[in-house]
């Protein structure tokens, strides 16, 4: 059995070498909170080994940013940041290597006006709306990790004494990367392919539309021609690999914009902004949202679809396995990185320019001739279930099923 540190360097291993996959003479830029400190340090030197020749670390703090959103005057949240959004725009195109590491309190921002919040994550979402369209089309390498922080690991683990809240996270994120076994670079690439092979598979199909089937869900959602399911195994405009996420158990494409029909509920409770949105439903016509629900979150969930006109729309739709390592765990992680990758999910805003054929070289408006949506926002949720039925429509109007109680039915 592998120690605790032999499994956080196998960590540090997998999100320099596979997830960024920092490649000489690369700016390797972290962003993390300062509670990832120690990973940091670790994937910083990780990054040098691998021959970066500069590693930039920006570090947040969850009780900064929660008094910004106290205490900040009321107009400070609809500046937009354009001075952060230049730097990172100057950076991808020097072909920098970005690693984000997650780790905030799903509850962090729970209490706060959510104008405060909604402001913020529009101004910030204009403001990062090129860089963003780098980042969906691959123009270079990027990837998303998680660390356990002393706040999450409470969410996650309530019932457990504190001493053993951590423990218990660490655990179930090296188990849920691979982190645990002793050749993790080996598994990745046996995982990587085994995820290519169902996006191989569905492409060879090429569907006209899927239809979806589970307790509070029938909903239609049609496919762009020249639509493309992929992995999170993908190449930048450099041709070099990396992973996006990781953990990762999806295969994904996008959707046609106006061509989503019926109704979605979820399945998981979504942390967004700092606050949980639970049990909603959504209701769509011409692939427009035209009425939503939910339990807990509606203030929240209303500020999400109203961002720009593009939320009204989705952007991806991704298939999961329910019998996948991140769903047998059991684990509700509250953060979207891991609980996507425990169920099929939907993502509210813009599309992956990946995601159809020569979409990486198009322009906004090639794209959206296309049928793919644009957004200054991407927001996954989750709607699979161990009951979920899933049907491939073809071209000649015949169906095949794609999933039968929540597993792949080929």
């Amino acid at each position: 059995m592998l120690t605790f540190e032999q499994k956080l360097e196998n960590y540090a291993e997998l999100a320099v070498k596979v997830g960024a996959n920092v490649q000489p003479d690369q700016i390797f830029v972290i962003n993390a909170m300062i509670d990832a400190a120690p990973l940091v340090q670790l994937l910083v030197r990780k990054g040098y080994e691998a021959g970066a020749k500069q590693v930039i670390v920006k570090y947040s703090d969850e009780t900064v940013n929660r008094l910004r959103f106290e205490l900040a005057p009321e107009e400070s949240f609809n500046e937009p940041p354009k001075w952060h959004a230049a730097e990172m725009e100057e950076l991808a195109a020097n072909n920098a290597v970005f690693l984000t590491i997650l780790s905030s309190s799903p509850d962090l921002l729970k209490g706060i006006d959510p104008a405060r919040i909604s402001a913020h994550q529009r101004a910030f979402g204009k403001a990062m709306s090129t860089y963003r369209q780098y980042l969906q089309a691959d123009k270079m390498s990027w990837t998303g990790i998680a660390c356990p922080s002393p706040d999450w690991a409470a969410k996650v683990f309530p019932d457990l004494p504190a001493a053993e809240q951590m423990k218990k996270l660490w655990d179930a994120i090296f188990a849920a990367v691979r982190a645990d076994v002793d050749d993790p670079i080996a598994a990745w690439d046996q995982h990587i392919e085994h995820l290519e092979s169902r996006a191989v598979a569905l492409n060879n199909k090429k569907y006209k539309a899927l239809h979806y089937l589970s307790p509070g869900t029938d909903l239609t959602v049609e496919l762009p021609d020249g639509h493309i399911w992929a992995q999170a195994g993908s190449v930048n405009e450099k041709g070099t690999p990396f992973v996006a996420n990781i953990p990762t158990e999806e295969v994904y494409t996008a959707p046609a914009k106006f061509g989503v029909n019926g109704k979605v509920t979820s399945t998981k409770p979504l942390s967004y902004g700092g606050s949980i949105i639970d049990r909603f439903t959504l209701t769509f016509e011409k692939g427009r949202i035209v009425d939503f629900h939910a339990e807990e979150g509606l203030e929240t969930l209303e500020r999400l679809i109203s961002m720009d006109e593009g939320s009204h729309y989705l952007g991806e739709v991704a298939l999961v396995p329910f019998h996948s390592p991140i769903s047998e765990s059991g684990i509700l992680y509250y953060t979207t990185l891991y609980d996507e990758n425990a169920s099929c999910h939907l993502a509210i805003g813009s599309s992956y320019a990946s995601n159809i054929e020569g979409g990486k070289t198009m322009s906004p408006e090639q794209l959206a001739a296309r049928g793919m949506n644009a957004s200054i926002t991407h927001v996954d949720f989750m709607m699979g279930s161990p009951e979920a039925d899933i049907y491939g429509i073809t071209a000649n109007g015949e169906r095949e099923a794609i999933f039968l109680n929540g597993d792949w039915a080929f």
